[in-house]
Protein backbone atom coordinates (compact mmCIF):
# COMPACT_ATOMS: atom_id res chain seq x y z
CA UNK A 1 0.00 0.00 0.00
CA UNK A 2 1.39 3.44 -0.87
CA UNK A 3 0.39 7.00 -0.12
CA UNK A 4 0.49 9.92 -2.56
CA UNK A 5 -1.40 13.25 -2.47
CA UNK A 6 -3.18 12.76 -5.81
CA UNK A 7 -6.10 14.89 -6.86
CA UNK A 8 -9.52 13.40 -6.20
CA UNK A 9 -10.70 13.54 -9.80
CA UNK A 10 -7.55 11.80 -11.04
CA UNK A 11 -8.42 8.67 -9.11
CA UNK A 12 -11.36 7.69 -11.23
CA UNK A 13 -10.19 9.35 -14.46
CA UNK A 14 -6.86 7.52 -14.37
CA UNK A 15 -8.54 4.15 -14.03
CA UNK A 16 -11.10 4.85 -16.74
CA UNK A 17 -8.58 6.30 -19.18
CA UNK A 18 -6.21 3.39 -18.64
CA UNK A 19 -8.91 0.84 -19.31
CA UNK A 20 -10.16 2.68 -22.39
CA UNK A 21 -6.73 3.31 -23.86
CA UNK A 22 -5.38 -0.24 -23.63
CA UNK A 23 -6.85 -3.55 -24.75
CA UNK A 24 -6.71 -6.21 -22.06
CA UNK A 25 -6.13 -9.81 -23.05
CA UNK A 26 -8.45 -11.65 -20.70
CA UNK A 27 -7.61 -15.20 -21.75
CA UNK A 28 -7.61 -16.53 -18.21
CA UNK A 29 -10.22 -16.39 -15.53
CA UNK A 30 -8.08 -14.23 -13.27
CA UNK A 31 -5.90 -11.21 -13.92
CA UNK A 32 -3.84 -9.11 -11.53
CA UNK A 33 -4.77 -5.62 -10.45
CA UNK A 34 -2.74 -3.16 -8.40
CA UNK A 35 -4.08 -0.67 -5.92
CA UNK A 36 -2.79 2.75 -4.97
CA UNK A 37 -4.28 4.16 -1.79
CA UNK A 38 -3.80 7.92 -1.82
CA UNK A 39 -4.40 10.52 0.86
CA UNK A 40 -5.80 13.75 -0.51
CA UNK A 41 -6.40 16.87 1.55
CA UNK A 42 -10.00 15.87 2.17
CA UNK A 43 -10.41 12.09 2.17
CA UNK A 44 -8.65 8.90 1.00
CA UNK A 45 -9.24 7.57 -2.49
CA UNK A 46 -8.19 4.50 -4.41
CA UNK A 47 -6.80 3.96 -7.89
CA UNK A 48 -7.22 0.50 -9.34
CA UNK A 49 -5.64 -0.45 -12.66
CA UNK A 50 -4.41 -3.59 -14.41
CA UNK A 51 -0.81 -4.52 -13.63
CA UNK A 52 -0.53 -5.93 -17.16
CA UNK A 53 -0.37 -2.46 -18.67
CA UNK A 54 2.08 -0.77 -16.36
CA UNK A 55 5.07 -1.17 -18.66
CA UNK A 56 3.42 0.99 -21.32
CA UNK A 57 3.66 4.74 -21.39
CA UNK A 58 0.41 6.66 -21.30
CA UNK A 59 0.31 9.33 -24.01
CA UNK A 60 -0.02 12.97 -23.11
CA UNK A 61 -3.46 14.30 -22.32
CA UNK A 62 -5.32 15.71 -25.31
CA UNK A 63 -6.04 19.42 -25.65
CA UNK A 64 -9.70 18.78 -24.95
CA UNK A 65 -10.17 16.40 -21.97
CA UNK A 66 -12.29 13.43 -22.75
CA UNK A 67 -11.23 12.84 -26.35
CA UNK A 68 -12.21 9.23 -27.17
CA UNK A 69 -9.29 6.83 -27.06
CA UNK A 70 -7.08 9.19 -25.05
CA UNK A 71 -6.56 9.37 -21.28
CA UNK A 72 -7.95 12.32 -19.39
CA UNK A 73 -4.68 12.91 -17.57
CA UNK A 74 -1.17 12.53 -18.99
CA UNK A 75 2.31 12.70 -17.59
CA UNK A 76 2.27 9.37 -15.72
CA UNK A 77 5.15 6.93 -15.74
CA UNK A 78 5.84 3.44 -14.53
CA UNK A 79 7.53 2.68 -11.23
CA UNK A 80 8.46 -0.72 -9.90
CA UNK A 81 7.40 -1.52 -6.36
CA UNK A 82 9.33 -4.18 -4.43
CA UNK A 83 9.08 -6.76 -7.18
CA UNK A 84 5.36 -7.28 -6.65
CA UNK A 85 4.33 -5.44 -9.76
CA UNK A 86 4.39 -1.95 -11.07
CA UNK A 87 2.68 1.15 -9.90
CA UNK A 88 2.04 4.44 -11.59
CA UNK A 89 2.43 7.88 -10.28
CA UNK A 90 2.29 11.30 -11.81
CA UNK A 91 5.66 12.65 -12.83
CA UNK A 92 5.06 15.81 -10.84
CA UNK A 93 4.90 13.67 -7.70
CA UNK A 94 8.38 12.20 -8.00
CA UNK A 95 9.23 13.51 -4.55
CA UNK A 96 6.51 11.42 -2.91
CA UNK A 97 7.80 8.49 -0.90
CA UNK A 98 5.71 5.62 -2.21
CA UNK A 99 5.91 2.29 -0.46
CA UNK A 100 4.91 -1.19 -1.54
CA UNK A 101 1.95 -1.78 -3.81
CA UNK A 102 -0.36 -4.60 -2.89
CA UNK A 103 -1.61 -6.82 -5.72
CA UNK A 104 -4.67 -9.03 -5.94
CA UNK A 105 -6.08 -11.50 -8.43
CA UNK A 106 -9.53 -10.21 -9.29
CA UNK A 107 -11.93 -12.48 -11.08
CA UNK A 108 -13.12 -11.34 -14.46
CA UNK A 109 -16.46 -9.61 -14.20
CA UNK A 110 -15.88 -8.81 -10.53
CA UNK A 111 -13.90 -5.61 -10.99
CA UNK A 112 -13.76 -3.61 -7.74
CA UNK A 113 -15.86 -0.48 -7.66
CA UNK A 114 -13.92 2.77 -7.92
CA UNK A 115 -15.64 5.75 -6.34
CA UNK A 116 -14.51 9.33 -6.20
CA UNK A 117 -16.10 12.69 -5.51
CA UNK A 118 -15.82 14.57 -8.78
CA UNK A 119 -15.94 18.38 -8.88
CA UNK A 120 -19.43 19.72 -9.61
CA UNK A 121 -20.12 20.92 -13.15
CA UNK A 122 -19.82 24.67 -13.76
CA UNK A 123 -22.96 26.68 -13.07
CA UNK A 124 -24.34 28.40 -16.20
CA UNK A 125 -24.14 32.19 -16.20
CA UNK A 126 -27.92 32.48 -16.58
CA UNK A 127 -28.44 30.65 -13.29
CA UNK A 128 -25.86 32.80 -11.55
CA UNK A 129 -27.54 35.97 -12.80
CA UNK A 130 -30.96 34.61 -11.79
CA UNK A 131 -29.71 33.86 -8.28
CA UNK A 132 -28.14 37.32 -8.08
CA UNK A 133 -31.44 38.92 -9.13
CA UNK A 134 -33.47 36.99 -6.55
CA UNK A 135 -30.95 37.58 -3.77
CA UNK A 136 -30.78 41.32 -4.46
CA UNK A 137 -34.57 41.49 -4.67
CA UNK A 138 -34.93 39.90 -1.23
CA UNK A 139 -32.32 42.19 0.30
CA UNK A 140 -33.72 45.38 -1.25
CA UNK A 141 -37.28 44.52 -0.26
CA UNK A 142 -36.38 43.70 3.35
CA UNK A 143 -34.01 46.61 3.96
CA UNK A 144 -36.19 49.23 2.29
CA UNK A 145 -39.41 47.90 3.84
CA UNK A 146 -37.93 48.22 7.33
CA UNK A 147 -37.12 51.89 6.70
CA UNK A 148 -40.59 52.58 5.26
CA UNK A 149 -42.35 50.85 8.16
CA UNK A 150 -40.22 52.85 10.60
CA UNK A 151 -41.43 56.07 8.98
CA UNK A 152 -45.04 54.91 8.77
CA UNK A 153 -45.12 53.90 12.45
CA UNK A 154 -43.27 57.05 13.55
CA UNK A 155 -40.15 55.25 14.69
CA UNK A 156 -41.65 52.06 16.11
CA UNK A 157 -39.24 49.94 14.07
CA UNK A 158 -36.29 51.78 15.68
CA UNK A 159 -32.76 52.05 14.37
CA UNK A 160 -31.81 48.69 15.86
CA UNK A 161 -34.79 47.08 14.15
CA UNK A 162 -33.82 48.52 10.76
CA UNK A 163 -30.20 47.48 11.20
CA UNK A 164 -31.16 43.99 12.33
CA UNK A 165 -33.59 43.49 9.46
CA UNK A 166 -31.04 44.46 6.82
CA UNK A 167 -28.23 42.49 8.45
CA UNK A 168 -30.37 39.36 8.73
CA UNK A 169 -31.46 39.72 5.11
CA UNK A 170 -27.81 39.90 4.01
CA UNK A 171 -26.95 36.82 6.07
CA UNK A 172 -29.88 34.78 4.76
CA UNK A 173 -29.26 35.67 1.13
CA UNK A 174 -25.52 34.93 1.31
CA UNK A 175 -26.16 31.54 2.90
CA UNK A 176 -28.86 30.65 0.36
CA UNK A 177 -27.38 31.96 -2.91
CA UNK A 178 -23.68 32.42 -2.20
CA UNK A 179 -22.81 28.97 -3.55
CA UNK A 180 -24.60 29.78 -6.82
CA UNK A 181 -23.81 33.37 -7.73
CA UNK A 182 -21.39 34.46 -5.01
CA UNK A 183 -24.13 36.71 -3.57
CA UNK A 184 -22.55 40.04 -4.50
CA UNK A 185 -25.89 41.89 -4.15
CA UNK A 186 -24.03 45.14 -4.70
CA UNK A 187 -22.37 46.72 -7.76
CA UNK A 188 -19.56 48.00 -5.54
CA UNK A 189 -18.77 44.41 -4.48
CA UNK A 190 -18.91 43.13 -8.05
CA UNK A 191 -16.58 45.86 -9.34
CA UNK A 192 -14.16 45.33 -6.45
CA UNK A 193 -13.97 41.58 -7.04
CA UNK A 194 -13.34 42.19 -10.73
CA UNK A 195 -10.61 44.71 -9.93
CA UNK A 196 -8.90 42.09 -7.74
CA UNK A 197 -9.27 39.49 -10.53
CA UNK A 198 -11.58 37.35 -8.41
CA UNK A 199 -14.43 37.87 -10.89
CA UNK A 200 -14.38 38.14 -14.71
CA UNK A 201 -14.93 41.64 -16.07
CA UNK A 202 -17.08 40.26 -18.89
CA UNK A 203 -19.69 39.18 -16.31
CA UNK A 204 -19.77 42.54 -14.51
CA UNK A 205 -22.40 44.21 -16.76
CA UNK A 206 -24.93 41.37 -16.47
CA UNK A 207 -24.46 41.12 -12.69
CA UNK A 208 -24.92 44.86 -12.21
CA UNK A 209 -27.89 44.82 -14.59
CA UNK A 210 -29.54 42.09 -12.50
CA UNK A 211 -28.87 44.04 -9.30
CA UNK A 212 -30.36 47.25 -10.72
CA UNK A 213 -33.46 45.50 -12.04
CA UNK A 214 -33.98 43.74 -8.71
CA UNK A 215 -33.73 47.03 -6.84
CA UNK A 216 -36.24 48.75 -9.12
CA UNK A 217 -38.68 45.82 -8.90
CA UNK A 218 -38.47 45.76 -5.10
CA UNK A 219 -38.91 49.53 -4.87
CA UNK A 220 -42.03 49.63 -7.05
CA UNK A 221 -43.50 46.65 -5.20
CA UNK A 222 -43.03 48.53 -1.93
CA UNK A 223 -44.49 51.67 -3.47
CA UNK A 224 -47.64 49.76 -4.34
CA UNK A 225 -47.86 48.30 -0.84
CA UNK A 226 -46.96 51.30 1.34
CA UNK A 227 -47.95 54.31 -0.80
CA UNK A 228 -47.62 57.20 0.07
CA UNK A 229 -44.81 56.40 2.51
CA UNK A 230 -42.19 55.54 -0.13
CA UNK A 231 -39.94 58.46 0.85
CA UNK A 232 -39.05 56.61 4.03
CA UNK A 233 -37.09 54.10 1.98
CA UNK A 234 -34.97 56.68 0.16
CA UNK A 235 -31.45 57.26 1.47
CA UNK A 236 -30.79 61.00 1.78
CA UNK A 237 -28.26 62.89 3.92
CA UNK A 238 -29.40 64.85 6.96
CA UNK A 239 -26.30 67.06 6.80
CA UNK A 240 -23.93 68.32 4.14
CA UNK A 241 -22.73 66.46 1.09
CA UNK A 242 -19.18 66.27 2.40
CA UNK A 243 -20.31 64.51 5.56
CA UNK A 244 -22.48 62.11 3.58
CA UNK A 245 -19.68 61.27 1.13
CA UNK A 246 -17.18 60.67 3.93
CA UNK A 247 -19.49 58.41 5.93
CA UNK A 248 -20.55 56.41 2.87
CA UNK A 249 -16.91 55.94 1.91
CA UNK A 250 -15.95 54.74 5.40
CA UNK A 251 -18.79 52.29 5.92
CA UNK A 252 -18.35 50.89 2.39
CA UNK A 253 -14.65 50.47 3.17
CA UNK A 254 -15.57 48.55 6.32
CA UNK A 255 -17.98 46.32 4.45
CA UNK A 256 -15.67 45.42 1.58
CA UNK A 257 -12.70 44.84 3.89
CA UNK A 258 -14.71 42.14 5.67
CA UNK A 259 -16.19 40.72 2.45
CA UNK A 260 -12.72 40.38 0.90
CA UNK A 261 -11.41 38.68 4.03
CA UNK A 262 -14.11 36.02 4.26
CA UNK A 263 -14.61 35.48 0.52
CA UNK A 264 -11.08 35.42 -0.90
CA UNK A 265 -8.76 34.28 1.90
CA UNK A 266 -8.56 30.49 2.24
CA UNK A 267 -7.59 30.83 5.90
CA UNK A 268 -10.93 32.44 6.75
CA UNK A 269 -13.87 30.28 7.84
CA UNK A 270 -16.05 30.39 4.75
CA UNK A 271 -19.12 29.01 6.50
CA UNK A 272 -19.22 32.15 8.65
CA UNK A 273 -19.14 34.56 5.70
CA UNK A 274 -22.86 35.31 5.86
CA UNK A 275 -22.75 36.01 9.59
CA UNK A 276 -19.65 38.21 9.33
CA UNK A 277 -20.98 40.28 6.42
CA UNK A 278 -24.45 40.59 7.95
CA UNK A 279 -22.98 41.77 11.25
CA UNK A 280 -20.85 44.34 9.41
CA UNK A 281 -23.94 45.71 7.66
CA UNK A 282 -25.74 45.99 11.00
CA UNK A 283 -22.77 47.80 12.53
CA UNK A 284 -22.55 50.26 9.65
CA UNK A 285 -26.26 51.09 9.83
CA UNK A 286 -25.99 51.71 13.57
CA UNK A 287 -23.04 54.03 12.90
CA UNK A 288 -24.35 56.04 9.97
CA UNK A 289 -28.04 55.23 9.57
CA UNK A 290 -29.51 58.34 11.23
CA UNK A 291 -27.10 60.68 9.43
CA UNK A 292 -27.10 59.40 5.85
CA UNK A 293 -29.26 56.28 5.63
CA UNK A 294 -26.18 54.01 5.41
CA UNK A 295 -26.63 52.78 1.85
CA UNK A 296 -23.24 51.08 1.20
CA UNK A 297 -24.82 49.95 -2.06
CA UNK A 298 -25.60 52.03 -5.17
CA UNK A 299 -28.71 49.99 -5.99
CA UNK A 300 -30.04 50.36 -2.42
CA UNK A 301 -30.35 54.04 -3.27
CA UNK A 302 -31.15 53.89 -6.99
CA UNK A 303 -34.33 51.78 -6.96
CA UNK A 304 -36.15 53.68 -4.19
CA UNK A 305 -35.01 57.01 -5.68
CA UNK A 306 -36.63 56.10 -9.01
CA UNK A 307 -39.83 54.83 -7.37
CA UNK A 308 -40.15 57.92 -5.14
CA UNK A 309 -38.82 60.33 -7.78
CA UNK A 310 -36.38 61.69 -5.21
CA UNK A 311 -32.82 62.07 -6.51
CA UNK A 312 -31.38 64.31 -3.83
CA UNK A 313 -27.61 63.75 -3.44
CA UNK A 314 -27.88 60.55 -5.43
CA UNK A 315 -24.37 61.02 -6.81
CA UNK A 316 -22.98 60.57 -3.29
CA UNK A 317 -24.61 57.15 -2.97
CA UNK A 318 -23.54 56.04 -6.45
CA UNK A 319 -19.86 57.04 -6.23
CA UNK A 320 -18.79 56.86 -2.57
CA UNK A 321 -19.70 53.16 -2.04
CA UNK A 322 -17.72 52.09 -5.11
CA UNK A 323 -14.64 54.08 -4.09
CA UNK A 324 -14.90 52.88 -0.50
CA UNK A 325 -15.32 49.25 -1.57
CA UNK A 326 -12.32 49.39 -3.90
CA UNK A 327 -10.24 50.88 -1.09
CA UNK A 328 -11.37 48.25 1.42
CA UNK A 329 -10.67 45.35 -0.94
CA UNK A 330 -7.27 46.75 -1.87
CA UNK A 331 -6.33 47.35 1.76
CA UNK A 332 -7.09 43.79 2.81
CA UNK A 333 -5.14 42.45 -0.16
CA UNK A 334 -2.12 44.51 0.94
CA UNK A 335 -2.18 43.44 4.59
CA UNK A 336 -2.91 39.73 4.20
CA UNK A 337 -0.07 37.22 4.00
CA UNK A 338 0.97 36.07 0.56
CA UNK A 339 1.07 32.34 -0.20
CA UNK A 340 4.87 32.32 0.15
CA UNK A 341 4.72 34.15 3.48
CA UNK A 342 2.05 31.76 4.74
CA UNK A 343 4.16 28.71 3.86
CA UNK A 344 7.18 30.29 5.53
CA UNK A 345 5.15 31.02 8.66
CA UNK A 346 3.90 27.43 8.78
CA UNK A 347 7.43 26.09 8.37
CA UNK A 348 8.70 28.35 11.15
CA UNK A 349 5.89 27.29 13.47
CA UNK A 350 6.39 23.58 12.81
CA UNK A 351 10.14 23.79 13.40
CA UNK A 352 9.87 25.80 16.62
CA UNK A 353 10.87 23.80 19.74
CA UNK A 354 8.15 22.71 22.14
Amino acid sequence: MSHCPLQKAETVFFFLSSCLSHSLQLSTTNFPFSLFYCDSTSQPHSIIYPSSIVNEEIPSAPTTPGTPGEPLFGGFKSEKSNGNGYGRKKSILNKCKCFSVEEWNVEEGALPTVSCSLPPPPIPLARKVGAEFIGTLILMFAGTAAAIVNQKTQGAETLIGCAGTTGLAVMVVILSTGHISGAHLNPAVTISFAALKHFPWKHVPVYIGAQIMASICAAFALKGIFHPFMDGGVTVPSGGYGQAFSLEFIISFNLMFVVTAVATDTRAVGELAGIAVGATVMLNILIAGPAIGASMNPVRTLGPAIAANNYRAIWVYLIAPILGALSGAGTYTLVKLSDEQEEEAKATTSSAPG
